[in-house]
């Protein structure tokens, strides 16, 4: 019997868009102060909604920054097989909690508004708001990349999202209120944006799940991998294949292959590698040859 790696060398995905991650950090907060300071001084529920958003903004930035650094830090206790890799995956959980709280903040206090909605200040809503959109429509375009490879900024990346559509809503609130004297518009407004953060903290946390569940990756098919494996010259079977996600960007898999009495047990791990790395994009498996299924195998029931 034999044991193959393959072990990817493209480097962590978060860890590669830090930089991005840091200078939206930085523009987030800068305007988050902004945003708080002018939503307090003209009563605008829509206004604090989106502050409240951009605190979760914050936080999960600055989660996200620590994770990609722990996710890259090399490990020193010898314990850590995997390495740190996970720690983006739990800040995106955190993000996902964050973000539910301010959706449930928002409708709580939009329900305490009914009937008695105060005045609101809507020049500086609307200033507030267009300064809020250009923040966040930069962010945006600097983590847009960095989404497609890493959990942990797609949690970032949906966050500015939700906070430019939030800004969007203060800008139609300020309008609305402004036209129709109507300060119930702010409040509508506010519950909108709480709802829109409420769905997009449910898609991530589903991703999130589904990688801490150990879940097949998204896009592959077990039956398939099986099929491509036991077509390989050589090989006679397949059993026990785990494939799973360490974190983004990195797919993992461990099988136990059957090969033909004859085969090259070797060249049958060479090329059931490659071929996982190539049509699959997982470059770490674990691969184990055997003439015949064993006992061992046989028995265990998981």
């Amino acid at each position: 019997m034999g044991a193959g790696h393959g072990h990817g060398a493209a480097g962590h995905a978060g860890g590669r868009h830090r930089w991005r991650l840091a200078v939206t950090f930085v523009l987030v907060f800068a305007f988050f102060l902004v945003e708080l300071v002018f939503g307090l001084m003209s009563n605008s529920l829509a206004l604090i909604s989106d502050a409240g958003h951009m605190s979760a903004d914050v936080v999960a930035l600055g989660a996200a920054l620590v994770a990609t650094r722990i996710a890259t830090r090399l490990d020193t206790t010898g314990r850590k097989t995997y390495g740190s890799y996970r720690a983006e995956v739990f800040a995106s959980g955190f993000t996902v909690l964050i973000m539910l709280g301010v959706a449930a903040y928002v409708v709580i206090e939009a329900i305490s508004r009914i009937g008695d909605a105060p005045e609101v200040a809507t020049g500086t809503m609307l200033v507030v708001g267009a300064l809020g959109l250009v923040v966040n429509i930069v962010s945006m375009l600097l983590l847009r990349e960095g989404s497609r490879e890493s959990l942990n900024v797609k949690g970032a990346y949906y966050e500015v999202v939700a906070d430019a559509a939030g800004s969007v809503g203060v800008i139609a609130a300020g309008i609305l209120v402004a036209v129709s004297g109507q300060p119930i518009w702010d409040t509508l407004v506010a519950v909108a944006i709480g709802i829109f953060v409420a769905v997009r903290a449910v898609v991530l946390g589903r991703q999130v799940l589904a990688v801490l569940g150990q879940q097949v990756p998204e896009g592959i098919v077990v039956d398939e991998v099986v099929e491509t494996l036991e077509a390989l010259p050589g090989v006679a079977g397949v059993h026990d294949l785990h494939l799973w996600t360490l974190t983004s960007g990195m797919n993992v898999a461990t099988a136990h292959l059957v090969v033909e009495k004859g085969s090259d047990g070797q060249l049958v791990l060479t090329k059931a590698q490659g071929v996982l790395a190539t049509t699959y994009g997982i470059e770490h498996a674990t691969l184990q040859t055997e003439l015949a299924p064993t006992q061992q195998c046989e028995e265990v029931s998981w």
